[in-house]
This record gives structure tokens, C-alpha cells and sequence, in this order.
């Protein structure tokens, strides 16, 4: 591992913010849900994405619409970004209305090569307090890679599971990618400018975000069982991009529910688990 890169490990940052009523509101609209959420209810999970956020002054902005690497995140010489997955653990509930602090680590750096060139694994651990009390921990891994290489293989991707005891299909829609980018402040290019999208990056078309994935899979979960997880994982496997409809998909196994989605090609374009 280059030494420049390694440097950045261990480096922390803090943030304080309040869990204001109106984001949570505002994505209860985003899932096209009646926006009732107030001060003093329960953040439903992975909804604390919608907080803590930072504006870097366009200037500072790199081609994809990121902010430049090298600040708090190491600067990795590669121009592709994606959110690769998360592993959660939760403590005590987030309520609306009140005050919370998160604590970033940098927690690895590894570099790798892929079939499809050099790739670079940067984990990041966040913790999550309210008051006193950890509510949330979270180890972050972001993949950053090479820009698409039009000779090389096209990857082999698995397909998703089949044997889904619930299936919920979900359409991809512009409207929907452009209010969570604007909810989370998200200005990757690949969720709202198709050109970039596909000339740049090479994808199908516009990519549905990693979170909001995740987050309609921890949803569905907590739904089914009528409570939060005290545990969830996810992983990205392919990208789900283009305005063809996906599914979200599981099983119950005891107290575990495992969960994917499914692409309109049967290819899974994530897995995760929840553990209640």
C-alpha cells in the first residue's frame, strides 16, 4: 500500500447535528408515504444518512460532482467512486428532536486488482451518540476504480436468489433519484445526468443509489417483523442502473432475514441481512 495512502488511517473527524423533523418528513414523501413523522418518534434505520451533511463550495468539486479526495478521505488516484457496503449495529433508538454527535474514523485502506483494473477499499467507521448512549455504529466501505476499460471482460455477474418468500417491485424513477441525491445531498453525477452516466462511468443509464437500496431493504425487513434489526449488513454486487423496475426480495430464517435485490435481468445487484 502506497504510503501517502496509509497515512490516512486513523484519522478522525466529528460533526454535531439535530435530528430535525422535516428530512424524515421529506423522505417519508421521497417513498411516497403520508409525511407524519415528529419530533420525539423513532428514525427509522439507515435514515440517519439524511443528517450530518457537509457542503463543499462548488470550486472544490471534483468531475463526478464528489468533493475533491484528500481532504478527511485519502486521495486515491482513481476517478471512480461507489458506496460498496455497510455493517450496522444498533443501540439505543434515534428520536426526532434531538441532539447527536457521529465520530469518523478511517479505518482501512486496501488496494486490489480486479478484473476490470485496480481497485482501492477505503472502510470508514462512524459511531453514532445520543447524549451519552451509542446508538448507532457503522463501518462504511467505499470502492473507488479505474474508468471503464471497453476491451476488457465484461464481468460475470451471479444471479439473485430464487426461492423469495416476499418480492416488492420498486421503479426506478428519475424524480425519485434526483429527491434522495437532494435529501442526502448527493452530487454524484451518476444518479441524475444520464450522459455522464453512460459516456463517463459506462453504465446502462441513470444508477440507483447504494443507500436508498440498502435503506428499502432494511425497511422491508423491519416491516415484515414488525420491529427494528439489532444488526444489518449490506454489499453492493451490481450496479442497478436505467429505469427498468428492480425487486426487493428476502426470506425469514429464525431471527434472521435475508434479503437481496433483483435486478430486471435476475441478476442480483445487492445482498444483505438483518439479524432481529
Amino acid at each position: 500500500m502506497p504510503s501517502e495512502l496509509s497515512h490516512w488511517i486513523g484519522r478522525s473527524e466529528s460533526q454535531t447535528d439535530v435530528l430535525r423533523a422535516q428530512p424524515a418528513q421529506f423522505m417519508q414523501a421521497t417513498l411516497g408515504r403520508e409525511p407524519d413523522l415528529k419530533t420525539g418518534d423513532a428514525l427509522p434505520p439507515l435514515w440517519h444518512w439524511l443528517y450530518f451533511l457537509s457542503a463543499e463550495p462548488a470550486g472544490g468539486l471534483g468531475r463526478d460532482g464528489h468533493p475533491r479526495k484528500g481532504g478527511f478521505l485519502p486521495p486515491v488516484p482513481l476517478p471512480r467512486r461507489m458506496w460498496a457496503g455497510g455493517r450496522f449495529t444498533f443501540g439505543v433508538p434515534l428520536r426526532l428532536g434531538e441532539h447527536v454527535r457521529k465520530t469518523s474514523t478511517i479505518k482501512q485502506v486496501v488496494e486490489k486488482q480486479g478484473r476490470s483494473g485496480k481497485l482501492c477499499f477505503v472502510t470508514v467507521l462512524h459511531e453514532i451518540r445520543q447524549g451519552e448512549e451509542l446508538a448507532l455504529s457503522e463501518e462504511h466501505d467505499i470502492v473507488y476504480r479505474d474508468d471503464p476499460n471497453p476491451n476488457a471482460p465484461a464481468p460475470t455477474a451471479a444471479m439473485a436468489p430464487a426461492n423469495a418468500a416476499f418480492s416488492t417491485e420498486i421503479v426506478p424513477d428519475p424524480v425519485l433519484l434526483f429527491r434522495y441525491s437532494a435529501l442526502t445531498f448527493n452530487g454524484h453525477r451518476i444518479h441524475y445526468d444520464a450522459v455522464y452516466a453512460t459516456n463517463v462511468e459506462g453504465y446502462e443509464g441513470l444508477v440507483f443509489h447504494g443507500p436508498l437500496t440498502a435503506t428499502l431493504l432494511i425497511d422491508h425487513a423491519s416491516r415484515m417483523r414488525g420491529m427494528p434489526p439489532r444488526s444489518f449488513s449490506f454489499r453492493g454486487t451490481s450496479p442497478i442502473a436505467g429505469t427498468l423496475p428492480f425487486r426487493i426480495e428476502g426470506r425469514n430464517d429464525a431471527d434472521t432475514t435475508l434479503l437481496w435485490a433483483r435486478r430486471h435481468d435476475g441478476v442480483q445487484g445487492m445482498e444483505a441481512k438483518a439479524t432481529f
